[in-house]
């Protein structure tokens, strides 16, 4: 594509990324979204990484958008390492399937690698990530709640290979997307955005198996 840039988000930006952030996950998880509110409330949770917060634009239109914030992983002898888990991710829907997601991946992990980062992991469909240098949690021995739960959508990329070799770990997320928890909230503020329909849809279902299983021995 001609004519596109990425750039640091701006706060001039915040309300544009909010309508991208609505259109781009309405109705894929579930019937409406909650992203939109997360991107709002996320910029004031201390794990947010304003330096990882990048909009793409073509000809002055924000078409897509990462961002991030701190997560963890405690290996068996208690010993916690700061990671990354980015998202939202996401593209305008008259501009997916052009490898637009993958340029932003991997501009940020390149900002991220220059920040000392060097493992992303994230909650996603293995479909939309696998092609993008992630695996399976239990390639990497990385755990969820209890040891030994290896939650099919949780993806794990290593920014430096084989940082993760060697050690048995547990992943401890960011709260920062608790606030969706407040149904009441994410309702208000979806009723400062034009009204749209809620409905189902195939990658509801999707989603929802992958979220609920998990690899096994």
């Amino acid at each position: 594509m001609e004519n596109i840039i990425i750039r640091h988000e701006t706060e001039k930006d915040y309300r544009a990324v909010e309508e991208l952030t609505r259109e781009a996950f309405w109705n894929v998880y579930v019937p409406g979204a909650s992203e939109h509110y997360y991107v709002h409330m996320m910029r004031n949770h201390p794990d947010f990484i304003p330096e990882l917060a990048f909009v793409l634009e073509k000809d002055g239109e924000i078409i897509g958008n990462i961002m991030y914030t701190k997560a963890w992983l405690e290996d068996e002898d208690g010993n916690r390492k700061e990671i990354l888990s980015f998202g939202p991710l996401c593209v305008s829907p008259k501009y997916q399937r052009r490898k637009l997601g993958k340029i932003l991946i991997e501009h940020s992990f390149e900002a991220a690698r220059k920040m000392g980062y060097d493992v992303n992991i994230n909650f996603g469909n293995p479909g939309n990530y696998v092609s993008r240098g992630f695996v399976s949690c239990k390639k990497k021995d990385v755990s969820f709640v209890v040891p030994g739960n290896y939650p099919t959508a949780l993806l794990v990329c290593e920014l430096v290979p084989g940082v993760l070799d060697g050690k048995k770990w547990m992943y401890i997320a960011s709260t920062a997307a608790d606030c969706c928890d407040d149904t009441d909230a994410v309702e208000a503020f979806d009723a400062t955005f034009p009204p749209k329909e809620k409905a189902w849809a195939p990658s509801q279902e999707e989603f929802y198996i992958y979220r609920h299983s998990s690899v096994v021995r």
